[in-house]
């Protein structure tokens, strides 16, 4: 026996990795083509790419899932962890990590208790951000001039919001068609609500002063839309009063916390938007007969009262009669006391015209006045000015001589010491002492690579011309 013979040969097949990796890749494929996995979401992540990565697990496995972008936008409901879901897919490996993995086309909650779940998780997180909070909700305007109502264009609801608001008091409609139940419903809705916002008041289409946002019954699933997230936040953010009335009576979605007021049906939102037209007919004639009642007891009362004081006063007679006899009186005796004041006034006047003395006073005065003018007025004082004021001119014009001839002689010798210093820190000084300037036909020529062709080469008392070679 040879003691170098390595034993029978091996004929088991040879595998790359890769061609292993594609091998289990094809089989596990082939054999879960197409299955359905229910459990709980657990890991999710969303990446910039638009996919959706997460693992579905129960109390004793994980199973990795992806949704690629296409698939995950138009989902239904988008997993949450924590969520109990029945996915829909197929199964494939992943070769970079060794692993398998599901490819999720369809995921959706595992019957209404996960739903409700999902709801009651949603609604934990807005509570907690304030958007519930009783003061954040606003006032509906007691007649709105233009409503704007959210929902299907050829639905009943419509039709029940439109005809009640023409029996109880007609108002202008604006209707923005959604759809109201499917993966279009949130975005929709949501849509809808920010537009109406952003509408100008008084513009070419006018923006609502209440917003009404309606659908019929359904269940759960049909009504989800109106859980959504962007839905609940879209009406909270809404500077238009806003009515929800979403379902019947008994359906409760997450609009309804958010929403100014909730309408347990679109017919009762109709209710809510608009008073009945003929009541208040009826209450402003009430109070029109009120108020005429009213002025008519008040008008009545105040003339018995006057009537009642007027009683209470003397006669007109018994108040005139004694001014009367002193006016008499008065009249009487005015005709006299005029003429005894004219003569007083007239024998005054006279006394105080014919009096030398008074006369004689008064034209002394004048003459003390003109007399201290005509002294201020001499010539002596106006030379005397005058000479003072050419004094003060002289001193001023030698003042200023001066300071003229001063601040010339400074700036020659400031002129001076720079026209010494150009002289020094240029190179005409350096030419005196024996160097030469090289001019190019481009310039200076600093280099001895750069002189040629013809050159003027410049000294201190002129240039010579040359040709470099």
């Amino acid at each position: 026996m040879d003691l170098f013979d390595d034993g029978p040969a091996d004929n088991t097949p040879e595998f790359s990795v890769s061609e292993l990796s594609g091998a289990v890749k094809k089989a596990i494929e082939g054999g879960f083509s197409h299955v359905r996995v229910r459990g709980e979401v657990g890991r999710v992540s969303r990446p910039g790419s638009g996919h959706i990565y997460l693992d579905l697990k129960d109390d004793r496995s994980v199973l990795s899932g992806v949704i690629w972008k296409g698939r995950a936008q138009g989902l239904a409901h988008r997993p949450e962890e924590g969520m109990e879901v029945v996915a829909t897919g197929k199964l494939t490996t992943f070769p970079g990590q060794s692993k398998y993995q599901m490819i999720i086309e369809d995921i959706a909650p595992a019957g209404a208790g996960a739903l409700m779940a999902m709801l009651e998780k949603r609604k934990a997180a807005l509570a907690a951000e304030g958007l519930f909070a009783p003061e954040r909700k606003q006032t509906l305007p007691y007649l709105p001039g233009i409503i704007g109502v959210i929902t299907s264009p050829s639905g009943a609801v419509i039709r029940d919001i439109l005809h009640r608001l023409r029996d109880r008091f007609p108002r202008k409609v604006l209707v923005w068609p959604v759809a109201v139940q499917g993966q279009r419903c949130a975005p929709d809705v949501a849509a809808a609500i920010a537009g109406f916002n952003q509408l100008t008041p008084g513009g070419a289409l006018p923006r609502p002063e209440l917003l009404i946002v309606a659908r019929g019954g359904g269940s759960l699933e049909d009504l989800w839309g109106f859980n959504e997230e962007i839905v609940a936040r879209a009406a909270a953010a809404s500077d238009i009063p806003l009515i929800s009335a979403v379902g019947h009576e008994t359906d409760t979605t997450l609009i309804d916390f958010v929403s100014d007021m909730r309408a347990p049906t679109p017919t009762a939102a109709a209710e809510l938007a608009v008073p009945v037209r003929i009541e208040l007919l009826a209450w402003a004639d009430q109070q029109a007969a009120r108020l005429n009642r009213a002025l008519t007891t008040g008008v009545s009362q105040r003339q018995q009262r006057v009537r009642d004081l007027g009683r209470a006063l003397p006669r007109k007679d018994s108040l005139l009669n004694v001014p009367t006899q002193r006016l008499d009186h008065l009249g009487d005796r005015l005709p006299a006391a005029l003429k005894t004041a004219a003569s007083k006034k007239r024998l005054q006047l006279s006394e105080a015209s014919l009096r030398p003395a008074i006369l004689s006073r008064r034209i002394a005065e004048d003459r003390r006045r003109l007399s201290t003018l005509c002294a201020r007025l001499t010539p002596v004082l106006l030379e005397d000015r005058i000479t003072r004021q050419s004094e003060r001119l002289a001193i001023t014009m030698t003042r200023l001589s001066d300071r003229a001839t001063r601040q010339q002689t400074e700036r020659t010798a400031r002129l001076a010491t720079l026209v010494r210093m150009h002289e020094t820190l240029g190179y005409k000084a350096t030419l005196a002492r024996g160097y030469a300037v090289v001019h190019g036909t481009d310039g200076l020529v600093t280099r001895a690579a750069d002189a040629k062709g013809p050159l003027d080469i410049e000294f201190t008392d002129g240039r010579v011309s040359t040709i470099a070679k």
